[in-house]
């Protein structure tokens, strides 16, 4: 019991520990990619690779001897395509991923927004319904209009022409 362990305080964040690999932040590396595949995707990008290709080739045939830094296969033309596309495709599929993820919530909530304006609409269409019913039971002004000019057609007859049981009446 004499051996003192070290007591661990709750109260305090932990000391990180060193990690061996590099950190790096994900989101900052994929904005970055997007930028690059939206560069390599561009005409500019063509015209400027195309322009360096056509330099290259012609310095390595017309420029003197001790010039040339790459002959006749140019395989270090080929070496340095190589390793463009090797690491244009992985970011260019890492960009349309990204997309991609962009896309599908976008969609999501697209789907959402249609779910409320087809609920919204169906509860409308049954105010209106409901509507169209209780004004079916309502006294509507025309309906009175013409009740009225039959109480007074009525009147008027009964006025011109009276009858027996009118005239027992009186």
């Amino acid at each position: 019991m004499g051996a003192t362990r070290s007591r661990v305080r709750l109260d305090l964040p932990r000391v990180r520990r060193r990690a061996l690999l590099p950190e790096y932040d994900p989101e900052a590396f994929g904005r970055f990619s997007e930028r690059i595949a939206r560069f390599l995707g561009t005409g500019r990008f063509i015209a400027w690779m195309t322009v360096v290709i056509i330099v290259w080739v012609v310095w390595n045939i017309f420029a003197p001897v001790s010039l040339r830094f790459d002959q006749y296969p140019f395989i270090f033309l080929t070496l340095a395509l190589s390793l463009q596309a090797s690491y244009a495709a992985p970011l260019i599929l890492l960009a349309q991923n990204r997309q991609e993820a962009r896309d599908r919530v976008t969609q999501e909530q697209d789907r959402k927004q249609n779910e409320r304006s087809i609920a919204d609409t169906e509860y409308l269409t049954r105010e209106i319904a409901a509507l169209r019913m209780g004004l079916g039971e309502v006294a509507t002004r025309d309906w009175i209009r013409s009740e009225f000019q039959d109480l007074i057609k009525e009147m008027d007859e009964r006025r011109l022409f009276p009858s027996e049981s009118d005239e027992g009446d009186r």
